[in-house]
């Protein structure tokens, strides 16, 4: 059975899936277009850490269409978007940020925020 199937079955199920699918893609043909323009532009007219911009601008974008959807979103992706937006602008601006210990920070809170949320859910 194909996700189309399933979808006019009205399963809802198998419609979060199709969408979580098709939103997979659409993310990966946005991030491929956008990796391939920055590509293209001559050196030095594209700052760096412009990519992780892009990147973390795609991944939360996607997230908050995942929500308004309600489908499934994941918080490992919505730390990633931050730390892959955040980097990006620190990029721009000369600034170091230290990805990998926040990273790491984010992920411990992460792991003691999940069931609360998952509480606050119920």
């Amino acid at each position: 059975m194909t996700d189309q199937n399933d979808e006019s079955t009205g399963n809802p199920e198998a419609g979060d899936i199709a969408l979580s699918k098709r939103l997979d893609s659409i993310g990966w043909a946005l991030f491929l277009i956008m990796i391939g323009g920055l590509w293209l532009a001559p050196e030095g007219t594209v700052p760096e850490g412009t990519w992780l911009v892009g990147t973390g601008l795609i991944i939360l974008g996607l997230t908050v269409v995942r929500h308004v959807k309600h489908v499934t979103v994941s918080g490992f992706w919505v730390i990633i978007g931050i730390l892959a937006l955040g980097s990006g602008i620190s990029n721009i601006y000369g600034l170091e940020l230290p990805v990998f210990p926040i990273l790491v920070i984010l992920l411990g809170a992460g792991i003691i925020l999940e069931p609360l949320i998952k509480k606050m859910r119920s």
